[in-house]
């Protein structure tokens, strides 16, 4: 079992009647990339700034390898912290940046020089050591920067949103390369982002957070395929959601029912679901498919809707639709299946009929 690296308790922000974090309790084990995932204004960067002493909390305390530095500045608390603008020191060269905090802890000549060079190794950038930032792209000096992070190797690396100023295809090289270098250094991250597909990749676990508290904590998975809530489904990855009924209930499976109509069943992870009860099922869109029949289909776990608009992004295409059930009528669902020519029979204003498996399909309570 590996050793708690950082403990949150009950920690909590107010600013005047705002509350930017509610009392929030969360563990971070030795090695983990942890994600805090949310919209704007969900708390996740405030909560990484109390956890860099940027901050300072109204109650509760932060506690890094078992010591209290909840009120302590941020070079007593053993951090690192990688931002979104890089923060390189312009007039210095990559090596002198790089060496900048080991110099600062009166670390030797020798030993700055060698760990300089493995840190610029560790990022593939060896030969730029005598350049300045203004002579690398975005991508490279966001690689120096993770390296002069990393160089002094502390307790915790805190990313905010590092990858925020890059072009899609440079965001997606910089994923793997942290991720490489996480996998290789076994580092302690902490990750701030908004980016789901983002949090996805990189992640051990993700704290999905909204409102100041947190909405989930668990691994990616557990988030995408056993979302706890309407606002976990929603958020995290895109999904259908439809309003149901909860007919009845045997472990963790439930009979659904959608307008009236019984509609097979959907797996339920929240024992508060009973028989009677209000729900929402959550269908992914490549988990729904299409036949082009109009008539009502023998399957259960099925619907009747109407095409709207066919959109093709490359290797998927989606089918953007209106539900024809009672109940749900004018519910916009999308399905979505890897581009091929069968993709052209489809017409606009085509009445299709959709079909899922129980095992695809989660009830949420509403």
């Amino acid at each position: 079992m590996a050793a708690t690296k950082l403990t949150i308790q009950g920690l909590s922000k107010r600013y005047g009647d705002f509350v930017a974090l509610a009392p929030t309790d969360l563990d971070v084990v030795q090695g983990e990339f942890l994600t805090l995932l949310g919209p704007s204004g969900s708390g996740k960067t405030t909560l990484l700034s109390l956890i860099a002493g940027l901050a300072h909390p109204d109650s509760g305390s932060v506690l890094i390898n078992g010591t209290d530095v909840t009120y302590g500045a941020p070079y007593e608390r053993d951090i690192g912290m990688v931002f979104q603008n890089y923060a390189l020191f312009p007039h210095m060269t990559v090596a002198e940046n790089i060496a900048f905090p080991l110099q600062m802890r009166k670390v030797d000549a020798g030993a700055t020089r060698k760990r300089v060079a493995e840190a610029l190794e560790m990022v593939h950038l060896p030969h730029v050591a005598g350049r300045y930032p203004r002579e690398l792209s975005g991508g490279q000096q966001q690689r120096i920067a993770l390296a002069r992070c990393m160089v002094y190797r502390p307790s915790i690396i805190l990313m905010d949103e590092p990858l925020g100023a890059l072009d899609k295809k440079l965001r997606d090289h910089m994923q793997l390369e942290i991720k490489r270098i996480h996998r290789d250094l076994g580092t302690t991250i902490v990750y701030v982002t908004h980016d789901q597909e983002e949090a996805m990749t990189l992640s051990d676990r993700i704290c999905l957070m909204n409102a100041g508290s947190i909405a989930q904590l668990g691994t990616p998975a557990d988030l995408y395929f056993r979302p706890k809530n309407v606002f976990v489904a929603d958020f995290l990855g895109e999904s259908n959601l439809l309003v149901a009924t909860v007919e009845s209930r045997e472990d963790d499976r439930v009979g659904i029912a959608i307008g009236g109509r019984h509609c097979g069943h959907a797996m339920a992870y929240d024992g508060s679901l009973r028989p009677g009860g209000k729900a929402r099922i959550m269908i992914r869109p490549q988990n729904l498919h299409v036949d082009a029949s109009d008539t009502i289909a023998d399957r259960a776990e099925s619907m009747q809707a109407r095409l709207t608009d066919i959109m093709v992004t490359g290797g998927m295409t989606k089918l953007y639709l209106q539900a024809l059930e009672p109940a749900n009528g004018g519910t916009e669902v999308v399905a979505a299946f890897p581009t091929n020519r069968l993709g052209e029979q489809y017409q606009i204003g085509q009445a299709l009929r959709l079909r899922w498996s129980a095992s695809d399909t989660v009830a949420i309570a509403e």
